[in-house]
This record gives structure tokens, sequence and C-alpha cells, in this order.
């Protein structure tokens, strides 16, 4: 006879499943991070200098979400094998 699942069994079994997720995908999202922090890094050093209009630096921060994208695009297609 099994015993009903409990909550606190649902929770660790999901801990469990994240921490195995997260050992996958570790180089993944370490590339993420640092993607980001680079491209922060990047356009806020450059609007300091050139202190650029408040739009400017916010549509530069948001088009680091379609240059992460793209890059990523570019890496994987460079990756792969030739058909």
């Amino acid at each position: 006879m099994s015993r009903p699942a409990s909550a606190g069994d649902e929770s660790m079994s999901g801990l469990i499943e994240w921490v195995r997720t997260a050992r996958e995908e570790r180089w993944g999202l370490l590339f993420d991070l640092v993607f980001a922090i680079v491209w922060v890094t990047m356009v806020d050093g450059l609007f300091r200098v050139l202190e650029g209009p408040d739009w400017a630096y916010y549509g530069f921060m948001l088009a680091g979400i379609v240059a992460y994208f793209g890059f990523v695009t570019s890496l994987e297609y460079a990756r792969s094998e030739p058909e």
C-alpha cells in the first residue's frame, strides 16, 4: 500500500527537478548572464560618455534583447553541421 503524496514531497521533487535542470543548463545560464552584464555595461558606458537622451538609452537596452537572440541564433547556426 502506497502512501498519498504530501505537499512536502511535491515541493522536494520540484526542487530536485530544478537542480537537475540547472546542472544541465549551467553553461547556457552562465552565457546568458555574461551577455546581459556585458550588454548593460557597454550601453551604460556609451551613454555616460555621449550623454545621450533617455529614450535612446532605454531603446538600446531593449535592443539588447534582439541582439541576444540574433547572436544566439547565429551561434547555433554556425555550430550546426552543413547540410
